[in-house]
């Protein structure tokens, strides 16, 4: 079966150092470009992650750090790969949950701009897992009757999860779906609109699930003691949320999602209304103004004066007086004597 493409639609897969979306680097992509012609493109490349690949990871996809040491950086490869996937939608296996927010993190720590506005997603394990609930190991098994050779390498992954795609689309078309809420439809065909739609059952805002859309496409938050109020309506009651939010350990992408809705809130509250500080950096309310000392002019600096040196006097010599008996009896009468 040939798939029904407007535009190209990117099949790819990640091998990382680990599984935490926010921390975690890409050491392997490789991504098959479905073309609307049939034609199919391929492009494959290990990187340099630029910190260990921690041993657990490596058993699993077999790459060390020894196979990535002389590889580019994804920051020397992001604009290539960017051009490569041009305006493809995307599609993966668990590639909601995983492989686009960790492409979208490394994208954004290299400074290139991968918009995702416009883009379609399917996300082929969601189709699984709805309709089957396997690995896709066993997808590959049941869909297509064969092993994946060589699994856990990029490549063997996302040609496998193609032909499962292709296979899906053949076993499903014209079957019955029944939603959780008992909607009867037949969810699964060969329209990439219509794949997207099925396999984006929580509506991500930002892919890694901490904001979803409800059902009259408002942004909720998915998490915390928030979780089910729109964005919006916690800005209004909280606006310290987004302070909170955009310095914490939440990825670059969540946090890109959680700026464009705060400005879009802030616009609809207007100057008056919405705060005029940068979030992120609460102002301290401005003390009361002080009055100013007045300043007193200060006196030049002087030398303190010493006092002249008392130098004592020489006694003068008072010549010796002949004491005659007159002087002898007035002093008798001064002093009684």
């Amino acid at each position: 079966m040939k798939l029904n493409l407007i535009r190209p639609l990117a099949f790819f897969d990640l091998e990382t150092t680990g599984i935490n979306v926010g921390t975690d680097r890409i050491v392997e992509i490789a991504i098959l470009k479905a073309m609307p012609d049939g034609s199919e493109l391929i492009k494959s490349m290990r990187i340099n992650p630029e910190m260990p690949i921690p041993l657990q990871s490596s058993l699993i996809h077999g790459i060390y750090d020894k196979d990535v040491v002389d590889e580019l950086t994804f920051k020397d490869a992001a604009k290539e790969l960017a051009a490569f996937i041009g305006d493809a939608d995307l599609a993966g296996y668990n590639s909601n949950r995983f492989d686009i927010p960790v492409l979208l993190e490394e994208f954004l720590r290299a400074g290139v701009d991968f918009e995702m506005n416009d883009r379609k997603f399917v996300d082929v394990q969601n189709i699984f897992h709805q309709m089957e609930q396997r690995t896709l190991r066993a997808a590959h098994k049941f869909y297509c009757g064969q092993d994946i050779i060589n699994a856990h390498s990029a490549e063997a992954d996302i040609t496998a999860t193609y032909h499962v795609l292709l296979a899906q689309l053949d076993r499903y078309e014209g079957v019955d779906f029944e939603d959780k809420q008992g909607n009867i439809s037949q969810p699964v065909k060969n329209d990439v609109d219509s794949l997207h739609a099925f396999t984006n059952m929580n509506k991500p805002v930002d892919f890694a699930g901490r904001m979803v859309f409800n059902e009259n496409g408002e942004e909720v938050f998915n998490f915390g003691k928030h979780k089910n109020k729109t964005v919006e309506q916690v800005f209004d009651m909280e606006p310290s949320y987004y302070a909170w939010m955009k310095q914490g350990d939440f990825p670059l992408y969540t946090k890109k999602k959680l700026e464009e809705i705060w400005t879009r809130w802030s616009k609809k509250k207007g100057p008056k209304q919405a705060p005029q500080n940068n979030p992120a950096r609460p102002v301290q309310p401005a003390r009361p103004a002080q009055p100013a000392a007045v300043a007193q002019p200060r006196k030049p600096f002087q030398q303190p004066q010493q006092k002249p040196a008392v130098h004592p006097q020489p006694k003068k010599e008072v010549p010796a007086v002949n004491v005659t008996p007159d002087m002898l009896e007035q002093l008798k009468m001064k002093f009684g004597k």
